[in-house]
């Protein structure tokens, strides 16, 4: 498969083999109320598109990013990334120069979250066309 998605090879892999994995048969409220809260902080387009962003370019400075991400405000920015920092999917470096400069790096935890996504991506690209028709069907009626 040649990699037309926003991420790499490694993240596309990693993807695939978390997509094979066997799910639990029971599960951990805990591990519920994680994935609950984290669906609907991390579904948000925002973070989504930080998480691409951070995952194809590495190591971004605030205004990369704010440039990167068309349409966000700053005051939208700085509150996506102070969650995701707190969430543990990036790491801050604020860097002592003037004017200040402040770098943004995706984790290891932020690194296997956007595999997760990466899955997603997988399964558009490969279903894109039943989805399709599945909708000029429904339209149809």
């Amino acid at each position: 498969m040649t990699n037309r998605l926003p991420f790499n090879q490694d993240t596309i892999e990693r993807a695939e083999r978390m997509a094979r994995a066997t799910p639990p048969d029971t599960v951990d409220p805990k591990v519920e109320a994680l994935v609950t809260g984290l669906i609907g902080r991390v579904a948000d387009k925002w973070t989504m598109i930080l998480l691409e962003l951070l995952t194809e370019h590495g190591e971004l400075r605030f205004t990369q990013l704010r440039r990167l991400a068309p349409g966000i405000s700053q005051k939208m920015l700085t509150q996506t990334l102070r969650q995701m920092e707190r969430d543990g999917m990036v790491t801050r470096t604020v860097h002592a120069v003037v004017p200040p400069r402040v770098d943004y790096r995706l984790t290891d935890l932020g690194g296997t979250l956007s595999a997760a996504f990466c899955g997603v991506w997988i399964w558009a690209e490969e279903n894109l066309g039943r989805v399709e028709a599945a909708r000029r069907t429904f339209d149809g009626r």
